[in-house]
């Protein structure tokens, strides 16, 4: 029996069956579905991080204290450890140990809770200098940042993000106005352009202040969390990044790498760990997700089944009239293929549509930067996929079909 003469056949029987052979591809479009969003997002989300990290140009690089992590459990170690001080900026900043350093900026961060008469906002102050305008790009609206001068007096000056503006003040002027957060009072001297979400923080929603107020007054501590430097050139940082070592080492009388309580961190870096992070959340959400389809195929299994059972007198007409076990095998075999492909189709179909409408509501109600992709993996692998549960949990039934005698097939009642 030729190929076509076996679709034409199973198309038939599939379609006298209409309702059953769409509750049977349910797991299989449940499978799919997820399979095609949990790509889909992720390739998003990889997109929108990656874009905001380039966002913040290629020649920054960061230092950070502790030692670098290796996998999830040292995080927290490296975020505690106070091994960058005062010295160490001081030391940056001198052009003859970093020559090709444009812009070093210190950042130590914590939350707080701002308030104005009886209006209050849950936020972050960022301590730093005014060397961090240039180095993420930040704009005035109104008002003036603050200088070097308050950095060296730890003034009560502070620049605010748009978002903190409008939910402590509404509609009225920001400049000159006193906010209060950790019992002390502290005067608006700027409001930041509005920026929206860069890599880690959103600058809309912060307080930026001196750092050294924000050691002495805010925070508690005289360390420093961060270290932000601009190099010259993209080709000067592998230099300016051997010079920041040699000058850290140096402070903290270090003399193998290995004892290094400190690590620095490029664009370059940040880039690859971001998409590495985001590879192994889709491969674990998509696994999670492949188990619906072994359940779905185990359904098709069971409905096979139940079909070869029902057709019986069906399988003994045909092989009387001459058809051979391979052409029943075949016929079965088809069947269960078409199901599981017609389901992975439909489930490619929703996974997208669904990965569009969560795009647009990622960008309507939480105001991120969302690209909508088209998981080209996603669709191939849920093809590919769905064809093979096809065939795999086709193959039992389909054998349990062909092996049925005619005689005893056509006396089944």
């Amino acid at each position: 029996m030729q190929f076509k003469d076996t679709l034409k056949i199973s198309v038939k029987g599939l379609s006298t069956h209409r309702g059953r052979s769409l509750l049977t591809i349910l797991g299989i479009v449940i499978g799919i579905t997820s399979i095609t969003l949990v790509n889909a997002i992720g390739d998003s989300a990889k997109s929108m991080i990656l874009s905001e990290v380039e966002g913040l140009g290629s020649n920054n690089v960061f230092i950070l204290p502790g030692k670098q992590p290796t996998g999830p459990s040292d995080f927290g170690g490296s975020i505690l450890n106070n091994s960058l001080t005062n010295r160490d900026l001081e030391s940056l900043n001198k052009k003859s140990n970093v020559p090709d350093a444009l812009d070093v900026a210190p950042i130590v961060f914590g939350p707080v809770v701002a308030s104005r008469e009886s209006e209050i906002y849950s936020t972050m102050v960022i301590g730093t200098s005014p060397e961090i305008f240039n180095i993420y790009g930040l704009g005035i609206d109104q008002g003036e940042m603050f200088t070097a001068d308050d950095v060296t007096q730890a003034s009560d000056n502070v620049v605010i993000g748009k978002k903190v503006a409008d939910q402590l003040f509404g509609q009225s002027d920001v400049i000159g106005e006193k906010i209060k957060f950790k019992d002390n009072n502290f005067r608006v001297i700027g409001l930041l352009q509005e920026k929206g979400q860069s890599p880690f923080v959103n600058f809309d929603e912060v307080i930026l202040a001196p750092y050294t107020t924000a050691q002495q007054h805010v925070l508690g501590f005289r360390y420093i969390q961060r270290i932000a430097i601009t190099a010259t050139s993209p080709e000067a940082i592998d230099g300016m990044i051997k010079d920041i070592e040699a000058t850290l080492r140096d402070n903290h009388n270090i003399t193998d790498p290995k004892d290094d309580d400190f690590y620095v961190t490029t664009m370059k870096d940040l880039a690859n760990s971001v998409s590495t992070v985001t590879d192994i959340l889709t491969i674990l959400l998509g696994s999670v997700a492949g188990i619906s389809l072994v359940v779905g195929g185990v359904g098709i299994m069971n409905i096979m089944l139940v079909s070869v059972t029902e057709r019986t007198r069906e399988i003994g007409l045909r092989k009387a009239l001459g058809a051979t076990n391979g052409d029943i095998l075949k016929q079965f075999l088809t069947e269960a293929v078409i199901l599981t492909v017609l389901g992975g189709i439909t489930g490619i179909i929703f996974g997208v549509g669904l990965s569009y409408l969560a795009t647009v509501a990622a960008n309507r109600i939480w105001g991120l930067n969302f690209p909508f992709t088209i998981p080209i993996s996603g669709i191939i692998l849920g093809v590919t996929v769905s064809t093979a549960i096809g065939f795999i949990f086709g193959i039992y039934p389909a054998r349990q079909a062909s092996k049925r005698s005619p005689m005893d097939a056509l006396r089944y009642e």
